[in-house]
């Protein structure tokens, strides 16, 4: 199974367990693209509306597009009091609509599935001249040298996932951003603003591993290994007095086209 259909198994910890992104994010967004009534705008992989509802607040039209079929249909009903609201169950690749059709297109920790040639360009032609292209992802971590447990769940990854810790060594921050940014310029969108936000949640084992189990690499384990693993992970912070602290950054990415 492809990775990216992953999610559709586990709808109900998805909503659980991923973050909302904070308020400021979302009205960094709103005001960049001037977000009002009048607007119309698309979702790309809406998941179970973590991102979307903040622009719904704001009365404008949204169109969520999710591949997922359980997750659009979670969607539609939790959001089933929105009238401003209409989701697709599609693959952005496969969505069709007229060129500038769209006022905004935002993909919160989504448009990395569609590959960049098909994603950036079908993004550039349906969003309108002088509409916005908005991208952010949340990059959780229990990766902190000072935190004795964070140590601890890293030296599990180490014992069943060695593999694991060449491919975060060749993808730091710095550089991750920067590729981003130069996708963005390189597709011709403009005036490209970007930003990081800070967030801090507390979770006890099994609602870590609930975390985790969100995740199409983790997901995508073998069983021989993920139960296992994903045991030692929980047993590990149940032994440190059950309670995890994790390190959010959401990276925001905005651009006009022109």
């Amino acid at each position: 199974m492809d990775k990216k259909y992953l999610f559709d198994e586990v709808v109900l910890s998805y909503e659980k367990r991923r973050p909302n992104y904070g308020l400021e994010l979302f009205e960094d967004i709103i005001k960049y693209a001037a977000i009002n009534r009048d607007k119309s705008i698309i979702e790309v992989g809406c998941g179970t509306g973590q991102a979307t509802e903040p622009f719904l607040k704001t009365k404008c039209k949204v169109t969520a597009v999710e591949l997922g079929e359980n997750l659009a249909a979670h969607t539609r009903k939790k959001y089933f009091n929105y009238p401003n609201l209409e989701v697709i169950q599609s693959a952005f690749e496969d969505y069709e609509c007229e060129d500038s059709t769209f006022d905004m297109l935002y993909s919160a920790t989504a448009f990395h599935w569609i590959p960049d040639e098909i994603g950036y360009k079908k993004a550039y032609r349906i969003i309108k001249n002088g509409g916005t292209l908005a991208l952010f992802w949340n990059r959780p971590s229990v990766n902190s040298k000072e935190n004795l447990l964070h140590q601890k769940i890293q030296s599990v990854y180490n014992e069943f996932l060695p593999q694991w810790n060449h491919k975060a060594a060749n993808n730091t921050d710095k550089s991750r951003y920067s590729s981003i940014i130069n996708q963005i310029k390189e597709y011709g969108f403009t005036d490209i603003e970007f930003k990081l936000y800070h967030n801090t949640r507390k979770m006890t084992g099994v609602e870590y591993v609930e975390l985790l189990n969100t995740y199409s690499d983790h997901r995508a384990l073998d069983k021989s290994i993920q139960l296992p693993f994903l045991n030692a992970i929980r047993t590990t912070i149940e032994d440190f007095g059950n309670e995890l602290l994790i390190n959010d950054t959401v990276d925001l990415y905005l651009a006009r086209k022109h």
